[in-house]
């Protein structure tokens, strides 16, 4: 049973190490996309993720949804789009398009006009999923501070464990050597 526990905790200092890993693997990723590109979202495998910052799509989206992006090859009258417009990413709704001028018209379902048209090929990807609200946890997790936090958190937890198997695997080394004593002295008490 020992060896199934410590096998467990070192999978779980794995994990999180893994985790942790990621996490500032990805802020670093999407951070030099930014800085470096301009890109403010990278799409790594034909995917990303956004953050709804206004009402422009309500009541469908609201601010801070946490929206799923997939690339595709084609786009429909009807799809909600994300594009970026300067240093801002726009999620808003198709409502024309003009394949041979390669224009895109879209519009927030809120707005009550149209957006300025853009480029078929200006378009990032299409919404494929939404989780409402977490924008915010996401959002923290980008600020240094959200990220030192995290740090700080992932730092505390190795060395609870750390701790914790030095504690144990010293208990078990004053268990043995209370054993090694005792076998000693019954020893001496056998040739006395």
């Amino acid at each position: 049973m020992k060896i199934i526990k410590d096998r467990f905790d070192g999978f779980k200092r794995f994990l999180l190490l893994t985790v942790i890993s990621l996490f500032l693997g990805f802020n670093i990723y999407f951070w030099n996309a930014y800085q470096l590109v301009g890109n403010a979202m990278p799409m790594p495998l034909g995917y990303g993720v956004a953050v709804v910052l206004s009402g422009s799509m309500e009541p469908e989206l609201s601010v801070n949804d946490l929206v799923f992006i997939h690339q595709e090859d084609n786009y429909e009258v009807g799809d909600v789009v994300i594009y970026q417009s300067g240093d801002e990413l726009i999620i808003h709704r198709i409502i024309n398009i003009n394949k041979e001028a390669g224009i895109v018209e879209t519009k927030g379902d809120a707005n009550n006009a149209s957006d300025n048209p853009i480029f078929y090929d200006d378009i990032k990807g299409k919404m494929i999923g939404c989780i409402p609200w977490i924008g915010h946890i996401v959002q923290f997790l980008h600020m240094p501070i959200g990220i030192l936090i995290v740090l700080l958190l992932a730092f505390v937890l190795l060395e609870r464990s750390y701790r914790y198997e030095y504690i144990k695997d010293n208990k078990e080394l004053e268990r043995i050597k209370k054993e090694i004593c005792y076998l000693r002295a019954e020893k001496n008490d056998d040739k006395n």
